[in-house]
Order: structure tokens, then C-alpha cells, then sequence
């Protein structure tokens, strides 16, 4: 093998490699010419591809380091303007012999590409896989985001993430406020203490925003109950027009609101993009809905008297929201909610506060009334939910989360008889049958697993295969994933962003060696990135035990397990062994298999031949401990109602 840790291996002098890469490569390639004879002699490319060497013809660039001319004798050196130009170039030379340098520039930030998939940076220095360090020259960071076939060039991030020292609102284009939204006025904390957002990619403060206390919960409590008579009373025509107005605003700024969301959870800006579009759908269905608040009126049976029934608003809903989905979760708790007639408490996630707060600003902007939305940013959430869910004046919850979680909230909601919806964990099973399309299997694979790089509660985390097909399954899969650019999220080129905290990525890592050791065998990837930023390799892992630790546990992460099966009977008993059953995934040419599958599946939700089923316009929810409750459709508007029933006659 070529490159660093060989030229090491001849004469053990360190090459100046800071403003170099390095491709490993296997046959000579007539048309490059090199003239490396001399110390600092100019390098000239010849008659490569069309657009590979930098705009306005063949490349003419010093090499400045002696040592790095006398380690690597018959050394070609490629220099490219952009990205496109790198593909361009691995492609082309993977079957050239002789080590190839490939420079690139971003300003005045060189980038880095490796001779080996097991390639990272960090600010320190550059490892090969033979154990070589070798110390660079200035501030670098980066890692391994582009697998392109066969001999592994990778691509590496630039030292500097997007963003660098920029505000929020140059980062965003959202001038986000960062204090409590309470009764209509944005204000501190009781205690004037804040707390700071993280962005994943870089593990560097984006912001810090208040830190609410239990006080500021109860006020904002306060809030929501003296805007309840005024909004329940409010039309729903009008109620609509501010939910529609809402849908408006959040579609006109949708890539501002992805670039948050990118920001402070980590997503590409691939999935963040999309997460504001299905966001702002629920301000636009439940805007539709809230006109549609239907009751009922027959005669009793007896002929005694009429049976009349109406739907009231429930009362102040306090919304407790998870940091992987920070805009949709909001919204789809926000817009039936609002629809209803209930004014809300948001208490979103500690680790993504930002999209809250533009959220809420956005929902005054479109004409909500003082108090029918606040907004509680708090590192004390136990504390703050629990006093809320006392606090008599508050009639709903709604929450999603983990199970683990749930469950203590359902005790604490059984103090005051509050009602509960409950959107929880899920282990979703995908069961590729040997009838099923392949091709359609890997792209409904791909969704199911990979959007929002895992982190998703409807992840397909068990991959159940027929052994027939199994082979090809995972030869495509695995292609699929490891082509995946793992970076920062606000880099358009990322696929997969980081994870969206440390302990989200060591449980990661655990849980994929638990299954290694286990005897289940890594196809591709299982490694987190030597580098700055809670990165972990997109993974799959073949030949998993069906009793592997991992099968039992949400992972919310980039890591496919694959258990092959022969009998449907096991498929099935195999994904149900579970506590949770939020969705699962079914793929089979054979409509009455495909049938019969799904409805023998213990989950509130099932793709058939479809990697993604979350919808507005859908029943979303879960059974066993999934959940209680659904959200989306005219389901979700109903969990904010209350049945009256009046007794009359004429």
C-alpha cells in the first residue's frame, strides 16, 4: 500500500502532508506526465479528464517540501477547484499506480484526502491505519465523508464547519430570540440562568437561551389558562386563518428554518429541508381541520329524549418535545392544539431549544393571541414538566419521547387524572420477504433507516431477510450506506450528519460491538470518525443472532442489523417479540402476503412496499408501549377535545 504510512516505511522522514492527500491507486495511467526529478519543481498534469484539473486549463502548482519529493519518487500530484472536481478524479484514477496527491483549497483551508477508508483527522494530526502518525501543519479538522467505489478515496471535511464564529441569525437568516415566551412577551429566566446550545458537528456553543425555572413554568401555566376563554371562544374560521397564516410563513422561510434545524441537531440540510416542509403541513391541515369539529345528534332508543353531543376544548395543553424532530413535533402538537381551541406550554428538548423559540415568534407574527402560545426552554425539564402537570389548570398532555420517559410522566399525570397522548419508543421491524423487489427494498431501506441519519423513532432498527435474498440485499444495502458523505449537516454535500450528542453516539458504538462480539459481522462501517463532532460511519451488520442485545434496543442511529430468516412464521414471531409497536416495514411482491403480514404485525402503523409513512393527513401512533394516543388526521384534533353530552327533547 501506498501513501502516508509507505512513505514513512522507506526512509521514516515525515512529509510536509498537510496541503496533500493521498489516493491509493493500481496501474500506470499513460496520459498523467510527471516531472518530479528535481527538489521544488513545479508538477504539470496532462491530458486528464475534462474539467478534473483547475479552471482554465492543465495545473501548475509549487511543491514546497523536499522530503515529501525524495519518499514518494514517481508521485503524481492533481490539483482541483471544488468537490465535483475530487469525484471527478477518484473516479478516474482508481486504477492508477503510484501515489496520487490530490490538492484542494477553500480559501485559505486546505482539505485533506486519504489513500485509506481509515483515514481522519483532527486538529492534532492525521493516523493512518498502519498506526503512523504523522503531525500536521495548522488548524485541521476533519474526517472520512466520501466513499468513492473500489479503492476508497475519501473525501475529508474542511477545518473549518460551516458557520464558524457566525451568529445564529448570519448562520440561519432567523434573528432567533433566546428567552421564554410567556403571555406574549419574550422575557429571562426567574433567575437570570441560561444554558448554551451545542452544535453537534463542531461540539461548539451556537447560543445560550434561558433557562426557565419552575416559577417560569407556572407563569407561563398562568398564561395559557387567561387566554383559554378568549381562544376557545374565538371562531374556528378565525383560528384557521392564523393556523394558514402560519402554514405561509414557516414555507416562505423553510430554508431558514432547515438551517437551524441543521445547526443545533446535526441533520443534513437533505432531511432538515424536509422536516420544514412536512412541519409547516400541519399548521396547514389543522387549519383545515379546525372548521370540522363535528358533534352528533340522534334519538335514544327508548324514544325518551334526543342524544346531543359536542366537542369542547380540553384546556391548557403543556407539549413536551424531543430534539430529533424540533420543528415537526412542535407543530404537530401546535396545530391541532390551536385548531381545538387550547392554549399550549412548549417544552421543547434541552438540545434544541432554537426551533421553538423561532417557531413561536413566527406563530405571533401570524397573529396568535398573547398567552394561547408560550414557549419554556429549561435544562430542569423534570422539574418544570412535573410542576405543570400538578398545576390544576392544566388539562393535557402531550409528549413524545422515550418509553422510559413516558412512563414516569404517566405516573406524575396520574396525580391530577390529566390526559395523556403518548408518542413513545419503537424497534421497527423490516421484513424483506424472497418475492420482494430488491432495488424498491434498498431505496425504502435507505429512507426508513437513514432519514434523519437514524435518529427517528419510526427507524427501521431489526432487518429481517429472507436467505433466498438476503446476499443481494445487503451487497446493495451496504454499497448504499458506505457512498453515504458523512459531515456537518449545513454542508450541502452531506448525506449524514452527526449524531446529536456523545452519549447518543458511545451507545451507539456499544451496542454495535455487543453484536460483533456476538458473532454478527460488520459489512461495512461500525466506527466512529477520530475526529471533532459526534460522527458515527452509517453501518450495516450481517448475520446478527436473532437474540443479539441489539435487537432489542432503539438504537437512534446510522446502524442496520440483518437477521436472515427461511419462514414467514418467524418473521413475523420475530418482529413482534418486542415491548414496542410504533411501525413496521413489509416488502413482498404478494399483495395477500403483504396483507396478511401487516395485520398479524403488532404496530400501530405499517409500510407495505413504503420506507416512510408519517403523513399529516395520517393517524400517527403506536401500540404496547409505543404509545396512547394518535396524532395527524382528524384523530389528532380530537385529543384535544372533550365529548360533552346533553340530554334533551322537543
Amino acid at each position: 500500500m501506498m501513501g502516508i504510512a509507505g512513505a514513512l516505511a522507506r526512509d521514516g522522514r515525515i512529509p510536509f502532508v498537510h496541503t496533500f492527500g493521498v489516493f491509493a491507486t493500481r496501474r500506470p495511467l499513460d496520459q498523467i506526465v510527471n516531472a518530479i526529478a528535481f527538489p521544488r519543481l513545479k508538477v504539470r498534469i496532462m491530458g486528464f479528464m475534462p474539467g478534473v484539473s483547475s479552471p482554465g486549463g492543465p495545473s501548475h502548482q509549487a511543491i514546497d517540501d523536499v522530503a515529501l519529493m525524495r519518499a514518494l519518487p514517481g508521485m503524481t500530484v492533481v490539483d482541483v477547484a471544488d468537490a465535483v472536481q475530487v469525484r471527478q478524479v477518484a473516479a478516474a484514477i482508481v486504477d492508477v499506480d503510484g501515489p496520487v496527491y490530490v490538492r484542494l483549497k477553500r480559501g485559505e483551508i486546505p482539505v485533506i484526502f486519504g489513500d485509506d477508508h481509515r483515514l481522519s483527522l483532527d486538529r492534532a494530526d492525521v493516523l493512518t491505519r498502519g498506526g503512523h502518525v504523522v503531525p500536521s501543519v495548522g488548524r485541521i479538522t476533519g474526517t472520512v465523508s466520501e466513499d468513492v467505489d473500489r479503492a476508497g478515496p475519501w473525501v475529508c471535511d474542511p477545518a473549518e464547519p460551516p458557520g464558524g464564529n457566525m451568529s445564529i441569525a448570519e448562520l440561519t437568516g432567523i434573528d432567533v430570540p433566546t428567552g421564554l415566551l410567556i403571555g406574549g412577551e419574550w422575557v429571562g429566566g426567574r433567575d437570570g440562568g441560561t444554558f448554551g446550545v451545542v452544535d453537534p458537528a463542531t461540539e461548539e456553543s451556537l447560543a445560550e437561551v434561558a433557562d426557565g425555572t419552575v416559577e417560569d413554568a407556572l407563569d407561563a401555566v398562568g398564561a395559557a389558562y387567561g387566554a383559554l376563554p378568549g381562544w376557545a371562544a374565538t371562531p374556528p374560521r378565525q383560528r384557521a386563518e392564523i393556523l394558514r397564516r402560519a402554514y405561509e410563513l414557516m414555507s416562505a422561510r423553510a430554508e431558514q428554518f432547515a438551517r437551524l434545524m441543521s445547526a443545533e441537531n446535526g441533520k443534513s440540510l437533505r432531511d432538515a429541508r424536509g422536516e420544514a416542509a412536512y412541519a409547516a403541513e400541519f399548521f396547514r391541515w389543522y387549519a383545515e381541520e379546525a372548521v370540522r369539529m363535528e358533534g352528533t345528534l340522534m334519538r335514544a332508543p327508548s324514544g325518551a329524549n334526543r342524544i346531543l353531543t359536542l366537542r369542547q376544548p380540553i384546556g391548557v395543553a403543556v407539549l413536551v418535545t424531543p430534539w430529533n424532530f424540533p420543528a415537526a413535533m412542535a407543530t404537530r402538537k401546535i396545530g391541532p392544539a390551536l385548531a381545538a381551541g387550547c392554549p399550549v406550554v412548549l417544552k421543547p428538548a434541552g438540545e434544541t431549544p432554537l426551533t421553538a423559540l423561532a417557531i413561536g415568534a413566527l406563530l405571533s407574527e401570524a397573529g396568535v393571541p398573547d398567552g394561547v402560545v408560550n414557549v419554556l426552554t429549561s435544562r430542569k425539564s423534570g422539574a418544570t414538566v412535573s410542576a405543570m402537570l400538578h398545576d390544576p389548570r392544566v388539562r393535557k398532555l402531550s409528549f413524545t419521547g422515550s418509553t422510559e420517559v413516558g412512563r414516569i410522566l404517566l405516573r406524575e399525570a396520574a396525580d391530577t387524572v390529566i390526559s395523556c397522548s403518548m408518542e413513545l419508543g419503537g424497534n421497527a421491524p423490516f421484513i424483506i420477504f424472497e418475492d420482494a423487489d430488491i432495488p424498491a427494498a434498498v431505496e425504502g431501506a435507505l429512507i426508513a433507516k437513514m432519514r434523519n441519519g437514524g435518529e427517528a423513532c419510526t427507524a427501521a432498527n431489526r432487518f429481517y431477510v429472507h436467505e433466498a435474498v438476503a446476499g443481494e440485499f445487503t451487497a446493495q444495502f451496504s454499497a448504499r450506506l458506505a457512498a453515504m458523505v458523512v459531515g456537518p449537516g449545513l454542508e450541502e454535500s452531506t448525506d449524514v450528519g452527526p449524531l446529536v450528542n456523545e452519549p447518543t453516539r458511545s451507545k451507539v458504538a456499544e451496542l454495535v460491538e455487543g453484536a460483533t462480539g456476538a458473532g454478527a459481522k460488520v459489512v461495512t462501517g461500525g466506527r466512529a470518525p477520530r475526529r471533532r463532532g459526534f460522527f458515527y460511519e452509517p453501518t450495516l451488520i450481517d448475520a446478527v443472532p436473532a437474540a443479539a442485545a441489539i435487537l432489542g434496543t432503539e438504537i437512534f442511529g446510522p446502524v442496520a442489523p440483518v437477521v436472515r430468516f427461511t419462514a414467514e412464521a418467524d418473521a413475523i414471531t420475530w418482529a413482534n417479540d418486542t415491548e414496542f409497536g410504533l411501525v413496521s416495514y413489509v416488502y413482498t411482491r404478494d399483495l395477500r402476503r403483504g396483507l396478511r403480514v401487516s395485520e398479524a404485525l403488532e404496530t400501530g402503523m405499517v409500510g407495505l412496499n413504503r420506507g416512510l409513512v408519517s403523513d399529516p393527513a395520517a393517524p400517527f401512533g403506536g401500540v404496547k408501549q409505543s404509545g396512547i394516543g394518535r396524532e395527524g388526521a382528524h384523530e389528532g384534533l380530537l385529543e384535544y377535545t372533550e365529548t360533552k353530552y346533553i340530554a334533551t327533547d322537543w
